[in-house]
């Protein structure tokens, strides 16, 4: 088992270097990897070599119903601990460590489909038009303007907005297009549009100059002038939905999924929502097709002079 736990840090270390993966994932990636690796010293496989199909099969079987030490994983999160699993045979693989990847032969287990919470056009007009809306208007209430407007205008991770900083905003060489460095460290340009722009300039003059203290360059600061946290935009915006009367649970991504989902109902095709997402895949991007093609059953139930069930025979 020593070599496999070498070959285990091998291979974090090049996650780390090569693919450029956040510290929260590769924090992830560990302790999935010392989970799948104590579970196969646990049922007495020494080395990777020795692992088959089956024992994979097994180990995930023992993930779903709690079994391996732990709760009972849902679905996606034993799926997720398999693409871990796969991806160390992978690399042992190539690394001469292995002379065959079982791995690949193991399917994930079946996952429910859980459409994305999104907020209707009307209520993010309500979410945003309503912030700062009332004399006077305090720092606070432009920088939570220009927070929520460019979530939603921009499609942006928390993550992302949040490590933005002056300079990324203000030397442009494009002023209708914003760069987001997303997962891995990838950039891509997204466009900016002008409630967002005015937003964020009504910050950066009246709202940004109270906050800072000169101790961050971050664009969006708290009330010490240090950069906010994720914890403190999530409660941003739990507070704003509360004082505009919308009824819903969200967080900050429910303003990404409202962007992905409000472009494909406005027509746009889902390779460009992918892109402005930033997804590695479109297949990511296609649950956001589910949600719409909801939204139009709904409207053909509601419309459509044949849709409720005829009265004839009864």
């Amino acid at each position: 088992m020593e070599n496999s736990r070498q070959l285990a840090e091998e291979w974090l270390a090049h996650l780390a270097v090569e693919r450029g993966l956040s510290v929260n994932t590769l924090s992830n990636y560990r302790r999935d990897v010392e989970r799948y690796l104590a579970w196969l010293e646990a049922t007495n496989i020494k080395d990777l070599a020795d692992v088959k199909a089956l024992d994979l099969e097994r180990y995930v079987a023992d993930l779903r119903r709690g079994t391996s030490g732990g709760k009972a994983m849902a679905g996606a999160s034993a799926a997720r601990a398999l693409v871990v699993a796969r991806g160390l045979h992978r690399f042992g693989l190539s690394e001469g460590h292995l002379a065959v990847d079982v791995a690949k032969e193991v399917a994930p287990p079946a996952q429910g489909k859980h459409l994305p919470d999104t907020l209707s056009v009307a209520e993010i007009a309500k979410l945003l038009d309503g912030i700062g809306s009332r004399d006077p208007v305090t720092s606070l209430d432009l920088r939570d303007r220009a927070l929520l407007e460019l979530l939603y205008g921009t499609g942006a991770r928390i993550s992302e907005a949040l490590a933005l900083t002056v300079d990324d905003y203000q030397m442009r060489n494009d002023p209708q297009v914003l760069v987001l460095r997303g997962k891995g460290n990838k950039e891509r340009l997204v466009p900016l549009g002008g409630a967002a722009t005015k937003a964020v300039e009504n910050y950066l003059v009246r709202g940004r100059p109270a906050l800072s203290r000169g101790k961050s360059h971050a664009l969006f600061l708290n009330s010490r002038g240090t950069t906010l946290s994720r914890q403190s935009a999530w409660t941003i915006l739990k507070k704003r939905v509360s004082a505009a009367g919308i009824a819903a649970n969200i967080s900050p991504h429910t303003l990404r999924h409202s962007y992905a989902t409000h472009l494909l109902e406005g027509g746009a095709d889902i390779r460009s929502v992918q892109e402005l997402l930033g997804h590695s895949s479109v297949t990511t991007t296609q649950i956001y097709t589910h949600v719409t093609a909801q939204n139009l059953r709904q409207v053909w139930a509601q419309a459509h002079p044949r849709a409720q069930r005829s009265n004839i025979g009864e």
